[in-house]
């Protein structure tokens, strides 16, 4: 065990009032949820808003949707994504069909994408991985020609923009996640969006038979938000990282998750949620634009993005493992994702089937901090160990523009 100050790899901080407001919150229940749902419509400028309990049971849901609706049983995903996404599919009774992504954006292939979709393709899910938008416009195009509907994973992606829009109100229907680590949070829970009445009015239905938390879990949900606020600074990180039972930081497959409403206590953490936002995607677009004048400053550049981590490819998986063996000894919150493609899951595996793209980012792919705690001098510690490990030219440039 190391007594030292040690980075969270992602982090969204509360706050003393927000625990206050949190604990309002557990006699209010129902109805400072629709008050939250209202403010959320506003804000995203959608018809329709369901808060849930999670980012899966957010997913969940508009697949279970999404099926009434249609007898088609074929859910398109990206290859590399948060294994959450298939066991959602799974939940929802629907296969996954896997399509390789490109190295350099995290986007689909889209040549592939386009041999993919079939006659059975129910939709296509696209993944904001990192806040990196995916190429919208293209995607909606193939979607209308083939009749199948767009679905925006905006889990990591929380109030980036792409233009003029949000992302995750741009398709059919997104979510949003509201997890620890994301852009903002309340413990956990998940948001639905849509401007399509014909869906909305099928996933009220599947809201309405979501039972409501009790009050006991509520209270529990509150707990374990003030042991975070506590926990997740950098002086005391190190304590959940000492302790091998919590699993920090690695990434499992579970089709077994509750699917619950939001709790009275996650409404109240949510109260000052836009002014939370607003300077999360303030500091994690300052420091991914440190990062990418220090590490990027070769190649071309990007406008910043409010990125939930920043990430860089390390020019083979010995430089990778190499990375974050001396990161781990700095406690500087560098961090790998997931540990394989969907490929490798058993239930989605499909043998006959390769995926390059998604392969050569399990093995090279490492990100960096960019939220609130991370201090000037930690960005010059990251900087400094990061650097030696992207000597080719363009490695480690993610391409953050769509053609």
């Amino acid at each position: 065990m190391i007594f030292r100050r040690t980075l969270s790899p992602a982090a969204a901080p509360l706050t003393g009032k927000d625990l206050f407001n949190g604990l309002r919150g557990l006699a209010k229940g129902a109805r400072a949820r629709l008050e939250l749902e209202q403010d959320l419509k506003n804000y995203f400028g959608v018809k329709h808003v369901f808060c849930v309990n999670s980012g899966k049971t957010a997913l969940t849901l508009i697949l279970l949707t999404l099926q009434e609706l249609s007898p088609k049983k074929e859910v398109v995903l990206p290859a590399y994504t948060c294994f959450s996404v298939p066991s959602a599919v799974l939940r929802a009774g629907l296969r996954p069909r896997l399509c390789d992504v490109d190295d350099r954006t995290f986007d689909f292939k889209f040549e592939e994408l386009q041999r993919v979709v079939g006659p059975d393709t129910l939709c296509i899910v696209t993944c904001h991985l990192f806040g990196i938008p995916a190429n919208l416009d293209r995607l909606q195009m193939l979607c209308e020609a083939n009749s199948v509907m767009l679905v925006e994973d905006a889990a990591q992606a929380m109030g980036v923009t792409q233009g003029h829009r949000k992302l995750g109100t741009v398709g059919d229907v997104g979510f949003y996640s509201l997890g620890r680590g994301k852009m903002i949070t309340c413990g956990e829970g998940g948001v639905i969006v849509t401007n399509s009445d014909q869906l909305a009015q099928t996933l009220a239905r599947h809201h309405d038979a979501l039972p409501e938390p009790t009050f006991t879990h509520a209270v529990i949900d509150l707990l374990k938000a003030c042991l975070m606020v506590l926990l997740i600074r950098p002086s005391l990180f190190w304590i959940p990282v000492s302790i091998p039972f919590l699993k920090l930081g690695q990434t499992f497959f579970d089709k077994t998750f509750p699917l619950a409403r939001l709790s009275g206590a996650n409404v109240g953490l949510m109260r000052c949620w836009r002014e939370r936002l607003t300077q999360s995607l303030e500091e994690r677009r300052a420091n991914a634009k440190e990062y990418q004048q220090v590490l990027r400053s070769s190649g071309p550049s990007a406008k910043p993005l409010a990125y939930l981590r920043f990430p860089v490819l390390a020019v083979g998986r010995p430089d990778r493992d190499a990375l974050m063996a001396r990161a781990h000894q700095e406690g500087v919150g560098l961090s790998l994702m997931y540990p394989t493609t969907l490929n490798e899951i058993d239930e989605v595996r499909d043998v006959e089937r390769q995926y390059p793209g998604a392969q050569s980012i399990v093995d090279r792919l490492v990100t960096l901090p960019t939220h609130e705690y991370v201090s000037s001098l930690d960005k010059q510690v990251i900087c400094a160990l990061v650097k030696p490990h992207l000597m080719r030219p363009g490695v480690g440039q993610v391409q953050t523009t769509r053609t």
